[in-house]
C-alpha cells in the first residue's frame, strides 16, 4: 500500500511543484469585506496567530469518517479501487467487487451507532486537550455536516446525524476550542480511481461502480435523490482503455490522479464553485476557530485565498480582532506568516518565528484494527516528549485519535490518552500560556525539519531537555525519567539561577552551579516515567 508520505515524496521527485495552488485562477469567488484583501500579501502583513492559539499548545483531532468502518486503514476510498493494493483485497473479501459495491456504499454502512461524543471530549479535555478539531470532510467527497451545498452529507446518509454541529456543541461546553479539517480540495483527482478497472484478472475491464451510477439509477433504493457523480467528481481523469497490466495502470494513475495537486481542475470549474460554497457554509453555520486545510500552500488557487479572506474577515467581524487559525502545509518562507503553517508528522529543527502545529496520529489517520491487535500505536510517552519538543520551539501539537465506524476508540487508545492525561495534570504549568526561551534545549537527540520524520528518528532520551517560559520563570523539561538523582542543565552554566523547584511541589531543590551547567538534586518523590518538569527562577534568567 502506497502511504501518503510515499505518494507526496513521488510528487516532489518527479517535479511536481508544491506551490502550484498559488496560481489566481480566474476571478475571485468572493469579495472580501473587512481588512483582509484575498492576496498573500494582506495576509502576511496583518496576520498574527491569536492568543488563545498560542497559549492551548494542546489540541486532540478526530479523523473520522465512513473510511473507518472497514478498519483497514489509510486512503480506504482510493485504495479499494486499485488492484493489488491490500484494501482491494479487503474489500473484494468483505463486501464485493467494486464494480459492484463501490464506496458509496460505505458511507450508508456508517452508522457511528456507539458514538458518545461527551464520554470522548471529557477523555480529551482531561488529557489535557485545549482545543478540539474534527474532520468535515476528506479527499472522499463526503460532508459530515448538514451541508446545503452538497447532498452528500451525514445528515442524508450513514449517521443520519450532523456531526460537527453536534462534536461543537459538546467540545465548547468543555470550554474547549473548536476547529475543522477540510481535506475535499483534491477529492476531483484522488477519487478518479473510482472511475477505474481491474486490469488483469476474471472482471478485466469492467468499470467500477463510479463510471456507471447515474442519479436515476437510485430509484427505490437507500440512495436516491442522490447523484453519485457529485460523490465521485465526474470522470475528470478516468483510467484510460485497455490496460492490462498491473504495473501499466498504476503507472497511468500516477501520471494521470496520483499526483498531489493543488490546482483547480481544469476542465471542472462547478468543482470548485461547489467547493467554496461548502467550505463558505461550513464556517458560517458551525463558526470554528480553526479550519486545517490538508494542501501544500491554500487550495485550488484562487479559490483558497478567497475562502481564508472570508474567514478572517468573518472573525474581526464577529470579534472586532482576528481570533482564528487557518492550518496548511509546506509553506514558502516568504508565506509562513500568512497563516499557521502544519507540518504533518514531522518536526521543526529550532525555535521558528511564527507559530506552528504539527499533526500527527497515535495510529493510522483512519481506524485501523491490525494496530490494535499488534499492539503498535505511538505511546504516551511519545506523545508527551513530542508535545514538549514542539512546544519549546513556538508550535502546537494536535494528535488524531483514530475512531471505529460505531464512533468508539478501542481500550489500547483509551489508556494511552489518559497516561497523556496524568503528565499534564501534573506538569502542564510548563506547557500551557509559555513561549519559548532563547534555546530550545539540549541533548543527545536531533531531529529533522520537514513534513514525515518521525519514523526515522531516534527516540527521545532523559538527557534530552526543553525549555519553556512563562511570567518570568523558566521551565526546564526531560524527556524520559532521569536515571539519577541529579540532573544536569548545561545551559544554565553561567546563568543566575535563584530557586529550583519540581513544577507543581513549590519546596526549593538543592542545586550547585558548576561551569558545566547547573546541577539539581531531585527527589524520588519527582520522578515520572515520561519525564520531569522543573521550575527555575533567578534574576535576569528570561531576559
Amino acid at each position: 500500500m502506497i502511504s501518503k508520505r510515499e505518494f507526496l515524496k513521488a510528487s516532489a521527485a518527479t517535479g511536481v511543484s508544491a506551490l502550484a495552488g498559488s496560481a489566481h485562477a480566474g476571478s475571485s469567488l468572493a469579495q472580501a469585506a473587512g481588512p483582509f484583501r484575498p492576496s498573500w500579501d494582506s495576509f502576511t502583513s496583518t496576520y498574527q496567530a491569536p492568543d488563545w492559539f498560542r497559549d492551548a499548545k494542546f489540541g486532540i483531532w478526530a479523523h473520522w469518517s465512513a473510511q473507518c468502518v472497514p478498519e483497514a486503514g489509510d486512503w480506504y476510498a482510493r485504495h479499494m479501487y486499485m488492484q493489488g493494493e491490500p484494501q482491494y483485497e479487503h474489500h473484494l473479501k468483505h463486501y464485493g467487487h467494486p464494480a459492484d459495491v463501490g464506496f458509496m456504499e460505505m458511507n450508508n454502512r456508517w452508522k457511528a451507532e456507539n458514538w458518545n461524543p461527551d464520554d470522548l471530549l471529557d477523555l480529551y479535555r482531561d488529557a489535557g486537550a485545549r482545543y478540539f478539531v474534527a474532520l468535515a470532510n476528506h479527499h472522499d467527497n463526503f460532508d459530515n455536516y448538514a451541508s446545503k451545498f452538497h447532498e452528500w452529507n451525514s445528515t442524508r446518509v450513514g449517521p443520519k446525524r450532523d456531526l460537527i454541529g453536534i462534536w461543537a456543541k459538546a467540545a465548547r461546553a468543555r470550554g474547549l476550542r473548536f476547529g475543522v479539517s477540510n481535506h475535499s480540495a483534491h477529492a476531483w483527482h484522488w477519487f478518479q480511481t473510482a472511475y477505474g478497472y481491474d486490469p488483469i484478472g476474471p472482471r478485466a475491464g469492467q468499470r467500477y461502480d463510479a463510471w456507471k451510477l447515474t442519479k436515476a439509477d437510485g430509484r427505490g433504493k437507500w440512495w436516491e435523490g442522490l447523484d453519485p457523480q457529485n460523490l465521485y467528481c465526474g470522470r475528470n481523469a478516468a483510467l484510460a482503455d485497455g490496460i492490462t497490466t498491473l504495473e501499466a495502470a498504476r503507472k497511468w494513475q500516477w501520471e494521470h490522479n496520483g499526483k498531489w495537486d493543488e490546482n483547480p481542475p481544469a476542465n471542472n470549474p462547478e468543482f470548485v464553485k461547489r467547493w467554496f460554497l461548502r467550505c463558505k457554509d461550513l464556517i458560517d453555520s458551525y463558526q470554528p476557530d480553526l479550519l486545517y486545510f490538508d494542501n501544500f500552500d491554500l487550495p485550488l488557487g484562487q479559490a483558497g485565498l478567497d475562502i481564508t479572506a472570508y474567514y478572517y474577515n468573518n472573525s474581526h467581524k464577529r470579534h472586532g480582532k482576528l481570533d482564528v487559525v487557518v492550518n496548511a502545509k509546506n509553506m514558502p518562507e516568504a508565506r509562513r506568516a500568512a497563516l499557521v503553517e502544519d507540518v504533518e508528522r514531522g518536526f521543526r529543527g529550532g525555535i521558528q518565528p511564527h507559530a506552528w502545529q504539527t499533526d500527527t496520529c497515535l495510529g493510522d489517520w483512519h481506524y485501523n484494527r491490525q494496530r490494535f491487535i499488534d499492539k503498535s500505536y505511538m505511546g504516551a510517552a511519545a506523545v508527551v516528549h513530542r508535545l514538549c519538543d514542539v512546544v519549546a520551539k513556538n508550535g502546537n501539537l494536535l494528535l488524531s485519535v483514530p475512531i471505529r465506524g460505531d464512533g468508539t476508540i478501542d481500550a489500547e487508545e483509551r489508556r494511552i490518552v489518559e497516561e497523556v492525561g496524568g503528565w499534564t495534570r501534573r506538569f502542564g504549568e510548563a506547557i500551557y500560556g509559555t513561549r519559548p526561551w532563547h534555546v530550545f534545549g539540549e541533548g543527545p537527540t536531533e531531529v529533522e525539519s520537514g513534513q514525515f520524520g518521525e519514523g526515522k528518528m531516534k527516540p527521545f532520551t532523559a538527557a534530552d531537555i526543553r525549555f519553556t517560559t512563562k511570567r518570568g520563570a523558566l521551565y526546564a523539561i526531560t524527556l524520559g525519567r532521569p536515571q539519577s538523582g541529579t540532573i544536569l542543565i548545561r545551559s544554565l552554566a553561567g546563568k543566575p539561577v535563584g530557586r529550583v523547584e519540581v513544577v507543581g511541589a513549590p519546596v526549593p531543590l538543592q542545586f550547585q552551579s558548576r561551569p558545566e551547567g547547573v546541577e539539581v538534586s531531585l527527589p524520588d518523590s519527582a520522578s515520572h516515567a515520561f519525564g520531569v518538569a522543573l521550575k527555575i527562577m533567578g534574576p535576569g534568567l528570561i531576559g
